[in-house]
């Protein structure tokens, strides 16, 4: 009888990539295996057995490659797979994962250190220019006296006699066969009998280094500035991790900012306002002259172009909008009490010629008031 297509036993395209493979075996495997099927069900055992073998070989690149050029008489020529593989090695191979399974073989294990976070605080200024800051990390870094090894001067870490400096164990547990950190070594895959004084067998030690960041112009509140290898210490001699600088822009007193726009409120008084004339506006590079057209009403918004601020990812200059906060005269002497009353009068008999906006909106509230009486 003819063997079944390999990927069709297992339902996948025979472009799948290996994950895809891996994942139908699992599911197919996890139904039809004996141990599920406690009635002797010999159709459903049959198609486990099948299901194992197309994966033993489409998981292999090189038998993949030679069954996709010749079939079934390529692996009978001489490139068929393994044979005699139990039940638990091959599980322990697809479900290794979910159950902390690790490598086979090979030396003892390193761990790559931990990914540290520094918030740094700058000025408006300093994001928008750029900067070299210097700031303190506290971490954790090779011990100098024992160079990582843990071990005391003079001595070394030995193979860990549990694990075979593997770092890990091989549990049986009924049909499933799980690795799982070594107990002894904790995974690492030596012991120290006798540990460094410095660093107490831990191979790193605790210390502030200053580091050197380069804060590039335009950067702007919440971005991060990844330093590679500048992490804590790696255990080991695994690589050490990295150190991401958040950066936190501080609230500044005239300017809010948008991207590459800046913001702010321009008090103008009421005479410049009514009147018409110029007002001095700061910007960040430097003062400029605003004009304020005569009749200029509190809440108008002035453009002032190429007056912002560039970002990291956009070099444009942005735009500076200057909002006019027309101030109200406090504090005024009985003189000026009487002349404003007067000039408030004279205003007045002008209607809307004067204030059109104050004259359209009492016509307003006039036409509903008697409309709903």
């Amino acid at each position: 009888m003819a063997k079944r297509d390999y990927y069709e036993i297992l339902g996948v395209s025979k472009s799948a990539s290996a994950d895809e493979i891996k994942k139908s075996y699992r599911r197919l495997a996890m139904k039809h295996h004996p141990d599920r099927n406690k009635d002797g069900d010999q159709a459903s055992e049959d198609k486990f057995k099948e299901a194992k073998e197309a994966y033993e070989i489409l998981k292999d690149s090189e038998k993949r490659s030679t069954y996709d050029q010749f079939g079934h008489d390529g692996l009978r020529a001489g490139a068929g797979g393994r044979g005699g593989e139990g039940f638990g090695d091959i599980f322990g191979d697809v479900f290794g994962d979910i159950f902390g399974g690790g490598r086979r073989g090979g030396g003892p294990q390193v761990f790559r250190g931990a990914d540290l976070g520094y918030e740094l605080k700058l000025d408006l200024e300093k994001a928008v220019s750029g900067d070299t800051v210097e700031i303190d990390v506290p971490t954790q870094i090779s011990c100098d006296t024992c160079s990582g090894s843990g071990a005391k001067k003079g001595s070394s870490p030995e193979t860990c006699t549990t694990c075979g400096g593997v770092g890990q164990v091989r549990m049986q547990q009924g049909f499933f066969s799980v690795q799982q950190a070594c107990p002894a070594c904790k995974g690492v895959g030596t012991t120290i009998s006798d540990p460094c004084d410095d660093c107490l067998g831990r191979g790193r030690k605790r210390k502030t280094r200053t580091l050197s960041v380069k804060v590039p112009g335009g950067v702007d509140d919440g971005d991060r500035i990844r330093l590679s290898g500048e992490g804590e210490a790696g255990r080991n001699g695994g690589p050490s991790g990295d150190l991401y600088v958040e950066l936190r822009v501080a609230r500044h007193k005239i300017f809010e900012r948008d991207g590459a726009n800046l913001s702010c409120e321009v008090p103008v008084s009421i005479a410049t306002a009514t009147l018409g004339g110029e007002v001095e506006l700061p910007t960040l590079d430097g003062n400029v002259s605003l004009k304020v057209p005569a009749g200029t009403q509190s809440g108008k918004v002035f453009r002032l172009r190429g007056k912002g601020v560039t970002t990291v990812r956009d070099h444009r200059q942005g735009d500076l909008f200057a909002k006019v906060a027309v101030e109200t005269p406090v504090n005024l002497t009985g003189e000026q009490q009487e002349l404003l009353k007067k000039f408030d009068a004279s205003i007045q008999k002008g209607g809307d010629q004067h204030s059109p906006r104050a004259d359209g909106w009492l016509d307003t509230v006039k036409r509903f008031f008697d409309r709903i009486s």
